[in-house]
């Protein structure tokens, strides 16, 4: 494949004084619009996104990825989330810096999503439901599957009461994600390989949050409103496509379009073959070229 982009690295700190690592993927031409990327929980954007961030800017984009505090090469304790909310202020106030640029000036602004990433776009969007042009959701966390982790009763009352107590403890049994997420062989083993990745067991308030705002998500998905294209296996068994459908069904968003690919797992843009894998991004870019023309002046 030709590369038809530049690649840049830039470290940054956010409001709390935390050192966060992001990245960028520049077409040489003037980019068709922006797009922000959101990872998924325990991962990271330079290696485990880098074929996202390539293909879109082969395609005309300009890329823009953030790593969480305490994911890949930010600052903060491994696999730890105190607030989603720092995740989403830190997201809000690097990509509101980019746009800034006089370059980006009229340019359309999408987020991209990928899995606990789809929650952050869709927190992103509620704080200022205008702001954004669209967002591509790859199987969005918009409720923890309880397939894969779910709290007997009685007991998230108690794990409520120390999850502050405890917050680090990596106490949470789950069933391995990797496993569950990745289908092709290789791929699985390139994402074992990535150092940058967390892939130890769940850190208690981690697990708590990201149950806390999938929840929060989920009773109020009838307030969504912004464009969205919406992607996911139908073998998925990390999120839930039932899920993702009620997410279809119940959002206010006059323009929505939702893709089910039969035998697919929960990595579709990660973890499929390069087949599989060309299918969705074909998806993808068709969907954004149609809505970046529409923003051209």
């Amino acid at each position: 494949m030709d590369m038809k982009f530049k690649y840049f690295e830039v470290y940054t700190k956010n409001s709390r004084g935390l050192q966060l690592f992001t990245c960028q993927w520049l077409p040489f031409s003037s980019p068709k619009a922006l797009v922000f990327l959101c990872h998924g929980y325990g991962m990271e954007c330079s290696k485990f996104m880098r074929a996202c961030g390539e293909k879109l800017a082969n395609a005309g984009y300009a890329v823009f990825g953030l790593d969480y505090e305490g994911h890949g090469r930010s600052a903060g304790v491994r696999g730890l989330i105190n607030r989603i909310d720092n995740i989403v202020d830190d997201c809000e106030e690097f990509f509101r810096s980019i746009y800034e640029f006089e370059e980006y000036e009229g340019k359309a602004k999408f987020l991209y999503g990928d899995s606990l990433g789809g929650a952050v776009c869709l927190q992103l969007h509620r704080r200022d439901p205008s702001f954004w042009d669209g967002a591509v959701l790859v199987a969005p966390m918009c409720k923890i599957s309880e397939k894969l982790f779910k709290p007997l009763p009685g007991v998230l009352n108690v794990l409520t009461k120390i999850e502050d107590i405890i917050p680090k403890w990596k106490i949470v049994p789950t069933k391995n994600i990797i496993d569950s997420a990745f289908k092709d062989p290789t791929k699985r083993e390139a994402i074992r390989s990535n150092k940058l990745i967390y892939q130890d067991k769940p850190r208690l308030k981690t697990a708590m949050e990201m149950l806390r705002v999938s929840t929060n998500i989920g009773d109020h998905l009838h307030e969504v409103t912004l464009p969205f294209l919406l992607l996911q296996g139908e073998k998925d068994i990390v999120t839930d496509p039932a899920v993702s459908k009620a997410l279809y069904e119940q959002a206010s968003s006059t323009d929505k379009t939702i893709k089910l690919y039969d035998g697919m797992c929960h990595g579709i843009a990660t973890g499929e073959s390069d087949e599989n894998i060309a299918i969705v991004f074909s998806d993808i870019i068709t969907w954004l070229d149609e809505r970046a023309t529409e923003k051209d002046f």
